[in-house]
């Protein structure tokens, strides 16, 4: 049994400020560790000035101290229902620059509590393969110039599932990113471990579509809205079970790629198409991005409408992912799992994308399963951050595990730095 938790309890492991204390640090890394917390602390105290700037102080109160994380979250939440709406918010959601509003209606497809954007955006097959990769860097950059590459070992649809594996694999890349460079490490073991894996590339929207200043590079994808990309997922998903026969998928997804195969399985008719679900820095409870998306969507709340700005820089599908935003409410409504789903939940103490990394793990609902996993835990020395967890070979090996949860596949321990991954080897 992983330290990590299963059937829904949270790992024991926390995101305190006294790593010196339990594990030796280098100075280095100490000094790593604590420029985020530093940003994050400070943009709390923001948030609390903000507070008393708007609601006032008598002249002899004693200060509040700085809300914590949990806290904050709770401001957001409760601001989402009844707080003012900026003038020209966009309650009309295919109005072009007014798309996207909502403030907690859940009315539109963005819901995101801006005023940016309009709807649109397709996903693609991929044409031809990339070579195989250990570092993200080399194979972010491979992506970027060949945006419609396949990582090895995808989509060769004359593939019919085995009796050992009657599943195939159905791999969901992250915002920003596209099939290649999401898989390129992990998309030929999964294969050679006797799959049938297919991958796409979704959310694929040019600028005037919502898709943000990213969307201008040919490679960047996952920027439309969630909810069309889950709908996206549903009719690829579809030909998967038509081509191989089988009744059900596995999915493994990353970043967005978990929060959006999670709305699939709750609104877009993925509920009984999917057995085990894998999930890697997903998104399913939102992300405070060290703070900065917390205070803006906090900021929206007052009625100053900071989101929308950001959105046009971001892409749709990145305000989406904010905590308390329309989609991330809606998405949890009903609890965090389907019934019927084995899901493996796995968060890095280092990721600067979905933070605080606890909000990637689920709670088990009726009839589900959850294994939530930190990969620190066991194996220190893998310092895997948000994008190069997809190059870990503990990621990898977790993936095996959960695939194949009969046969003991062994978990992998190795170096693994942030930024670029490959044991730190381009």
């Amino acid at each position: 049994m992983n330290r990590a938790g299963r059937f829904g309890e949270l790992p024991r492991t926390r995101h305190i400020p006294f790593w010196p204390f339990r594990h030796r640090f280098s100075v280095g890394e100490m000094k790593r560790s604590m420029r985020p917390r530093a940003f994050r602390s400070a943009i709390l105290a923001g948030v609390s000035l903000l507070a008393v700037g708007f609601t006032g102080t008598s002249a002899d109160a004693a200060p509040d101290p700085a809300p914590t994380e949990q806290q904050l979250a709770d401001y957001i939440a409760a601001g989402l229902h009844g707080g003012p709406i900026a003038a020209n918010s966009g309650s009309a959601c295919t109005s072009g620059s007014g798309a996207g509003s909502g403030n907690g209606s859940g009315d539109c497809l963005g819901g995101s509590g801006s005023s940016s954007g309009s709807s649109g955006g397709y996903s693609s097959d991929t044409t031809g393969y990339g070579p195989t990769m250990t570092s993200w860097v080399a194979a972010f950059g491979y992506g970027l110039a060949h945006p419609d590459a396949a990582p090895p070992g995808v989509n060769d649809w004359n593939c019919k599932p085995s009796a050992a594996h009657p599943r195939p694999v159905v791999l969901v890349h992250g915002t920003w990113m596209n099939a290649y460079n999401g898989f390129a490490y992990m998309g030929q073991p999964i294969k050679d471990a006797g799959y049938c894996t297919f991958t796409l590339n979704y959310g694929r929207s040019n600028l005037l579509e919502g898709g943000g200043l990213g969307s201008l590079l040919p490679g960047v994808m996952g920027t439309g809205y969630i909810q069309d990309s889950a709908k996206q997922l549903s009719a690829f998903v579809d030909r998967v079970l038509a081509a191989t026969g089988a009744p059900k998928v596995d999915i493994v997804a990353h970043s967005q790629g978990g929060s959006m195969a999670n709305w699939y399985t709750k609104y877009e008719g993925g509920a009984n198409k999917v057995q085990t679900f894998v999930t890697y820095g997903a998104t399913h409870h939102g992300t405070s991005l060290d703070g900065i998306g917390a205070l803006g969507r906090a900021i929206n709340n007052l009625g100053i409408d900071v989101l929308g700005p950001i959105e046009i820089l971001v892409g749709h599908a990145g305000i989406q992912q904010t905590i308390g935003s329309d989609f991330v409410n809606k998405l949890n409504a009903n609890g965090d799992t389907v019934p019927g789903i084995d899901y493996t939940i796995v968060g890095t103490r280092y990721d600067e994308v979905t933070n605080p990394y606890e909000l990637t793990f689920l709670k088990a609902g009726a009839g589900a399963k959850v294994d939530n996993i930190l990969l620190q835990d066991g194996c220190e020395q893998d310092l895997s951050d948000h994008l190069t967890m997809m190059y870990s070979p503990r990621a990898l090996s977790i993936a095996l595990r959960a695939l194949d949860p009969g046969h003991a596949v062994p978990l992998q321990c190795s170096f693994n730095p942030p930024l670029v991954g490959g044991g730190g080897s381009l």
